[in-house]
């Protein structure tokens, strides 16, 4: 009842805000197909909720009315989902419904029965628009956005751009290190790779062509930070509340695990860029025209109170619900200092409607995800991609692994962050998980979803590098191909843990064990990056690029031989450039 309620909702406030077509409605007025739509798309929702206990009754033997109530809802919330979200996951959930009729009909069914079956699972069912998507949506997810527009309303964002500037501005290629800290700090709010790079990307990007970066380099660092921002614990775009429900562990084991690959991917870029300023001999910005590390801590570090009361909360063992609803009291608290985001009436009522907004297109996209989800349980999708890969694969890991990465790749391009991962737990992590392969399963959700994400910046459909590029008046495929360079190690590290978990912290029996992965996977990332840039001190030749990416590999793997034969590669390489 209740989740039908909340996309029934949705679906009234989609409407009211968005129209058929940009600019195509006068501002404060909704025309009258859209009025229609409205009413019958959310009336559908509403007749599930005041008939649910006869719909129960029926079981399977639903009547015609509700076969059509169920296809007006699903083609309304697929219209809503154009709307609000965009084509290309309306794409995969239209080829996903077409394969449910043509397995259906395949079978020998009428037309009829298996629409019935289709709209039965999908409408009526918890396995389908209802169904777990949207129930963490309505539970958890839309209280976390709304304390995201409430953080965002405190000023928080600039602060961490300033706060970037003071502890990197004035390094060696400053404004590219600050756009990595502060994309990977907003980026823990905001749940939008594209939402982040046009954000903090307005910023950076011209501060980083200032400094002499190139412009299809500068796009492509601000894309790779800001698509990183969905990764990076606490938050990670929402993901991490779906993904404690679908593994059935804690969330705050999800985000304590989160960080270590987390770490790796921004220290990749962090590295790259800093090669990247050597090689071309770029300065930092003066340090006069920068704010004080100190001095700004003091006057605004109050803003990450409700950040860090959040990350206690749900470590102390509270309700994920009521650490939100704490947090969201919180930023409004912190607001009051400052004259300039004092939470007054007009403020409170602005970042409600950020929230609403937001909101709108996480749940849509986690319903149309439900529907895609659905299809696959109902018709066996899963065990017959299982199969596919394995059959292909065979006994080679390795083989089903870059498989399973290509089929996440094509699947997240252009879908948010947590339809993005609804997507990929339904479709690409049983393969992982299956006996055949073998990947742990925090592994395995984890595999799938930085392959999911990284869809943003990679060619062909590199949203957030298209974002990026514009931005910076650059080429978008060379941002796109500049991009999937940086974020290289979001492309390796999902490797390494699917062979061996120890990177997430899973079977690790001491301290000591955790040191040496991640000392030695810091020095490989260093390796890898230096090998993909071509300098170190002084400009490579192909073949010590070569070693310093083997090198790097080497020490990315957990395992004491590797370690050895990499430090021993790189430090070679390292000496000889000295």
């Amino acid at each position: 009842v209740r989740r039908s309620l909340f996309v029934g909702f949705e679906i009234i406030l989609s409407f009211l805000v968005y129209p058929m077509k940009k600019g195509s409605s006068k501002k404060n007025s909704v025309p009258i197909y859209d009025i229609i739509l409205m009413v019958l798309g959310a009336g559908a929702y509403f007749y599930f909720v005041f008939n649910f206990k006869t719909i129960i009754g029926h079981a399977t033997r639903i009547s015609q009315t509700e076969v059509i109530v169920g296809v007006i809802g699903i083609l309304i919330l697929a219209e809503t989902c154009r709307r609000v979200v965009g084509i290309p996951i309306l794409c995969v959930a239209t080829f996903f419904i077409c394969y449910a009729f043509y397995n259906g009909l395949g079978q020998g069914r009428e037309f009829a029965v298996v629409l019935k079956s289709v709209v039965y699972n999908l409408f009526y069912t918890t396995g389908g628009v209802i169904g777990t998507p949207i129930g963490v949506c309505s539970t958890y997810i839309a209280l976390f956005i709304l304390f995201g527009a409430f953080l965002e309303a405190t000023g928080i964002s600039e602060f961490f751009i300033q706060l970037a500037n003071s502890l990197a501005g004035a390094s060696t290629g400053g404004p590219a290190k600050v756009a990595v800290i502060s994309s990977a700090l907003c980026g823990m709010v905001s749940g939008s790779s594209v939402g982040n790079t046009v954000t903090t990307g307005s910023v950076t990007i011209p501060l980083m062509k200032k400094t002499g970066y190139q412009g299809e380099f500068a796009g492509a660092v601000e894309a790779a930070s800001s698509t990183g921002g969905q990764i990076m614990p606490p938050i990670m775009g929402a993901a991490a509340f779906l993904m404690a429900e679908m593994v059935g562990v804690q969330y705050g084991e999800i985000a304590m695990r989160a960080i270590f690959p987390a770490l790796l991917y921004f220290t990749g870029i962090f590295i790259t860029v800093h090669l990247e300023a050597k090689r071309l001999g770029l300065k930092g910005i003066p340090k006069d025209e920068l704010p004080k590390f100190g001095p700004l801590f003091v006057r605004q570090g109050y803003l990450l109170i409700p950040l860090i009361a959040l990350v206690a909360m749900v470590m102390m063992g509270y309700t994920m619900s009521r650490a939100a609803i704490i947090a969201t009291a919180l930023a409004i608290l912190v607001s009051m200092p400052n004259k300039e985001t004092r939470m007054n009436p007009t403020r409170f009522i602005n970042a409600l409607e950020a929230g609403g907004k937001n909101t709108l297109s996480v749940a849509v996209a986690c319903g149309v995800a439900g529907i895609i989800a659905g299809v696959v349980t109902m018709t066996g999708l899963g065990q017959l991609l299982i199969s596919a890969i394995v059959g292909v694969a065979g006994d080679r890991v390795i083989v089903a692994l870059f498989l399973t990465m290509l089929t996440c790749i094509v699947l997240g391009m252009g879908v948010p962050t947590t339809a993005t991962y609804c997507i990929m737990a339904a479709t690409c992590a049983p393969i992982l998980m299956s006996p055949e392969i073998g990947v742990e399963m925090l592994a395995a959700h984890f595999f799938v979803f930085y392959f999911g994400i990284v869809a943003d910046i990679t060619p062909p459909v590199a949203l957030a590098a298209y974002a990026g590029s514009a931005i910076a008046k650059g080429n978008p495929m060379k941002t796109g191909i500049n991009a999937t360079k940086l974020a290289i190690a979001a492309f390796i590290v999902p490797y390494i843990f699917a062979y061996s978990p120890a990177m997430l912290f899973v079977n690790v029996t001491s301290v000591w064990e955790v040191i040496q992965i991640v000392l030695s996977a810091l020095l490989g990332i260093f390796g890898v990056a230096a090998g993909l840039e071509g300098f170190v001190l002084r400009k490579m030749n192909w073949l010590y690029r070569i070693v310093c990416l083997v090198g790097g590999l080497g020490l990315m793997i957990p395992g004491a031989i590797s370690d050895l034969v990499g430090l021993v590669l790189i430090g070679g390489v390292f000496v000889i450039q000295y």
